[in-house]
């Protein structure tokens, strides 16, 4: 009787799970009640495929007429992306790709590098999805560790390609018209495709799966594969953001990265139309938005504050209001910048906090972010986050500072490399610190590896960057600890000023004293034009120390 009753209320809670999951899919149009069946073979097709060939073959049997991705060459519906994506899927067959080969992907956002997922789904295939900030060196260890066996590849990063082991198969996904490399012999997706017959693919013995890599700014980049989805999953993504069907989403963050790919796989198997450009500029983004009006914009920190630092004048230009969602993720947003988001284009942002390992951790929606600016919310259904101590002991009370843990069906298992990250109670570590606050709601106070011990006391940088941020005069900031023969490290801060500005190194001092402790205070301070970032966004704290 004891293990019985040890047993129902897991389940209990597991039924309680699933059908708040179903509630969630139906709710965003993903699973309907009235037609049960169409929503199991499409969690069939997903389960078969993958998420990205299964959503995109079941919108295609849903409304194949309806546009699926709008690039800089035009629209494709999703019938005409599914009968390409056949037609590639084939003709990588009949040159060896098949079940567990790894194709690597390094493609900024476009048509080439969407089909190239179809396709490997479609075969079994393992996919890879490079960085395309990462050096010519980066890219041939990972692709030499990883195995990989063909490479689909935008013309500009052919001469990165160099050091990659001479047997790997190449394929151009994008030439420019008046490129040289239009008559170079390596075959171009877009002669394979047309080419090719487009008639059905047999379903592959086995699904493949993604590959994202870490950024690689503290070492090389890590593999981390994505778990195989049951379809069910999405529902943590769209449980806190309101997404349905029939949106039009300018996905601007790279596909590479688990932001811009989790919400791209999201719409398509919502059958909305995807906007991608290859190239990210604020007004152009405006523009854009402007232009296809669309719902949902997603973009990683960096994007918007490029965005709202255009000033009132640009931003007056452009008609957004057709925005519902702005979803941000990858790397921490100021309460500074989200409240001049809101400010700008209304109730809005859906602020993401997760990571590559873990997937998603929390979500703040806007009315979040209104009642404590900075949150990063609260884990969504199928989710879940805790603090521990250095100890290993959960820390239950509100403002205390402790590890970040989570845990979902989206968590991966381990690094390909065979390593993998520190896990108690089952959950995995985010590598950063937080608290949460008498509403329950998380605050990240930064990475784990990133505090500060000035003269005995723990500092967090993002405290003291916020801060500084929230000055009129600061586009900004950054602080990180130098060596320090009295206090072991003393702060470093790094500002990026606004236009015009006349700033000193004492208005900067003398607002962290004025309003923190006294030694959470930079004692130099050097201005910069910009902060060193990569692809995504992340800060390169590393590249600080040689700024000056």
């Amino acid at each position: 009787m004891l293990k019985a009753a040890s047993i129902v209320p897991g389940a209990m809670e597991h039924m309680s799970e699933l059908f708040r999951k179903l509630a969630v899919l139906q709710r965003s149009g993903v699973f309907s009640m009235a037609r049960p069946d169409e929503g199991l073979r499409a969690l069939r097709a997903v389960r078969q495929l993958g998420p990205v060939a299964g959503a995109v073959q079941t919108s295609a049997r849903r409304a194949p007429r309806d546009i699926a991705l709008h690039d800089e060459r035009g629209e494709l519906t999703y019938q005409q992306l599914d009968l390409k994506s056949n037609a590639l899927a084939r003709a990588l067959a009949a040159r060896g790709v098949g079940c567990g080969t790894v194709i690597a992907a390094l493609c900024r956002d476009h048509r080439g590098l969407v089909l190239t997922m179809l396709a490997s789904g479609k075969l079994g295939a393992r996919l890879l999805l490079m960085n395309t900030g990462f050096g010519g060196g980066q890219l041939a260890d990972v692709a030499r560790r990883e195995g990989v066996r063909a490479l689909v590849y935008d013309e500009e990063f052919t001469q990165l390609l160099a050091e990659v082991d001479g047997t790997v198969d190449r394929y151009l996904a994008w030439v420019d018209d008046d490129s040289a490399a239009a008559t170079t012999d390596t075959e171009k997706l877009d002669e394979l495709i047309a080419s090719t017959a487009d008639r059905p693919v047999p379903i592959p013995a086995k699904p493949g799966g993604f590959v994202l890599l870490t950024s690689g700014t503290t070492g090389s980049p890590k593999g981390a594969p994505r778990p195989k989805l049951s379809g069910l999953d999405s529902a943590q993504f769209l449980d806190r953001i309101p997404l349905r069907t029939g949106m039009r989403t300018y996905v601007a963050a790279p596909l590479f990265h688990g932001t811009g790919l989790s919400i791209f796989i999201l719409s398509l198997a919502l059958g909305s139309q995807v906007i991608l450009r290859r190239r990210f500029d604020p007004e152009s983004a405006l523009r854009l938005i402007a232009e296809r009006r669309c719902t949902t914009l997603v973009v990683v920190p960096t994007m918007l504050q490029r965005m709202v630092d255009l000033g009132a004048d640009v931003l007056g230009r452009y008609d957004t209001s057709s925005l519902e969602v702005v979803f941000a993720a990858g790397s921490a947003i100021s309460p500074d910048l989200g409240n001049r988001v809101l400010d700008t284009f209304g109730e809005v942002l859906y602020n993401f906090y997760g990571s590559t390992e873990v997937a998603c951790l929390a979500v703040a929606t806007p009315s979040d972010w209104r009642t404590a600016p900075g949150t990063a919310g609260r884990p969504p259904v199928g989710c879940r986050l805790a603090l521990y101590d250095d100890a290993g002991q959960p820390i239950t009370e509100p403002n205390v500072t402790g590890r970040i843990f989570g845990g979902s069906a989206l968590a991966f298992q381990g690094y390909t490399d065979g390593r993998n990250k520190e896990r108690i109670d089952g959950l995995l570590s985010s590598g950063d610190v937080g608290h949460f606050d008498e509403r329950g709601l998380l605050f990240v106070d930064g990475r784990d590896d990133e505090m500060i011990v000035s003269g005995g006391e723990n500092v967090f940088p993002a405290e003291v960057e916020n801060l500084i941020a929230e000055r009129p005069d600061v586009l900004e900031a950054a602080v990180i600890g130098v060596p320090d023969p009295d206090f072991g490290q003393r702060l470093k801060a790094f500002v990026v000023p606004a236009e015009g500005a006349q700033l000193a190194a004492a208005d900067i001092t003398d607002e962290v004293k004025a309003k923190l402790a006294r030694y959470k205070a930079p004692r130099d301070v050097v201005f910069l034009a910009e902060l060193p970032r990569n692809a995504t966004g992340k800060l390169l704290r590393n590249k600080l120390a040689d700024s000056g």
